[in-house]
């Protein structure tokens, strides 16, 4: 099996969320949330987190994972600004599919911190 990797920036709430699942899955969407949005590479990751998570809550993570990348074929990359801003838009409804489609754990690579 071929597989994709991908990142997703995360909070810390969403980071305790995926550790309650022994590092395999992403947690539901909140109601105002209908796109989970995993990102094609670290670069843009880090952005997110330093630019958005770290000012907003705190914390910023970066996780890596992989995924069949067969299934992958039915996602279209979005690319949403510049050369790297390149993301996948998974609806919130597909997002347990989206899961079941991963391969191996999910790891941090990244953790950033607002300075006090």
């Amino acid at each position: 099996m071929s597989t994709t990797i991908l990142y997703r920036p995360v909070g810390q709430k969403e980071l305790d969320l995926i550790e309650e699942s022994g590092w395999k899955k992403f947690p539901p969407r909140l109601p105002d949330q209908p796109i989970f949005y995993p990102v094609m590479n670290e670069e843009y990751a880090i952005q997110i987190s330093v630019e958005w998570n770290v000012p907003a809550y705190g914390a910023g993570f970066v996780t890596k994972f992989s995924v069949d990348s067969e299934y992958l074929k039915k996602f279209e990359i979005q690319n949403v600004g510049g050369e790297i801003h390149n993301e996948l838009w998974v609806p919130a409804e597909e997002l347990e599919e989206f899961n079941d489609n991963i391969v191996g754990l999910i790891e941090v690579t990244k953790s950033y911190f607002k300075e006090k």
